[in-house]
């Protein structure tokens, strides 16, 4: 297996692993929006509009497509895209329960199927920020987004990803375990790849699309996040930082 086959690998992954996430997904799309293994709530962090009436958003890598149903409520028109069939027929079923009108594609986040400058805002929370390659998916969205639109993004923190063991046990340690500065992809095999970069390196690769970063931020857990999430203890995460996001916008 290699890393250019990593959208085929990434697909056949998350088909397998679907059902893991109905449960969340189901409880996500009732309830009011929150943020990455932490459950940052919406107040903390502004990644929404508040008010999104007559703008075009999408979501980049949607799974069961919650962060959409959150942003139709707030009166957007929503197009979302996941490269799992079975995380879409989750996303499919939630939509008509609920009654929204959200536009599910099936397809690759690095081959966007949308036109030119047909969004104004777009999202992607664990989905397209660490399953697929960081320019090719970036310069799609950049694409894709309006003069003036915008594009937020959260994902793995590049501190956490070289505090993972190297055998590949969880939760991260306290020591380094990786190189910072060879970040790219981390090949998991079965499990897929993921893809992080050095600080420096993501700042280049917005220079180079035409991206300005509007605002960084680092999340931290809160009294009434969990204990543990996949990757780290609360504990390890209130001390350094597991989660990034960024803001960006499109001149």
């Amino acid at each position: 297996m290699t890393e250019d086959d990593h959208a085929d690998r990434n697909r056949d992954r998350w088909d397998s692993i679907a059902d893991d996430w109905m449960a969340r997904g189901e409880a996500a799309w009732v309830e009011e929006p929150h943020w990455g293994e932490w459950r940052i709530p919406e107040s903390d962090l502004n990644l929404l509009p508040s008010d999104m009436a007559g703008r075009d958003a999408i979501e980049i890598g949607c799974g069961t497509g919650y962060v959409s149903a959150w942003m139709e409520r707030r009166g957007a028109r929503v197009r979302a895209i996941d490269i799992s069939e079975n995380q879409l027929e989750t996303a499919l079923r939630l939509q008509s329960e609920h009654g929204t009108d959200i536009e599910f594609v099936c397809g690759d986040a690095e081959h966007l199927p949308w036109d030119d400058e047909s969004a104004d805002y777009a999202i992607s929370e664990y989905g397209a920020s660490i399953w697929c390659e960081p320019s090719a998916w970036l310069r799609e969205a950049h694409r894709v987004l309006r003069p003036g639109g915008s594009l937020v993004f959260l994902g793995s923190h590049p501190l956490c990803n070289i505090c993972e063991p190297l055998n590949g046990d969880l939760p991260v340690v306290e020591t380094l375990q990786a190189s910072y500065f060879d970040l790219h992809h981390q090949d998991w095999g079965e499990e897929g790849v993921c893809y992080n970069l050095p600080l420096s390196r993501w700042f280049e690769v917005f220079r180079d699309i035409g991206f300005v970063v509007e605002d960084y931020r680092e999340p931290r857990p809160t009294s009434a996040s969990p204990e543990r999430c996949e990757q780290a203890t609360r504990e390890w995460a209130v001390k350094w930082p597991t989660e990034q996001v960024f803001k960006l916008r499109k001149p």
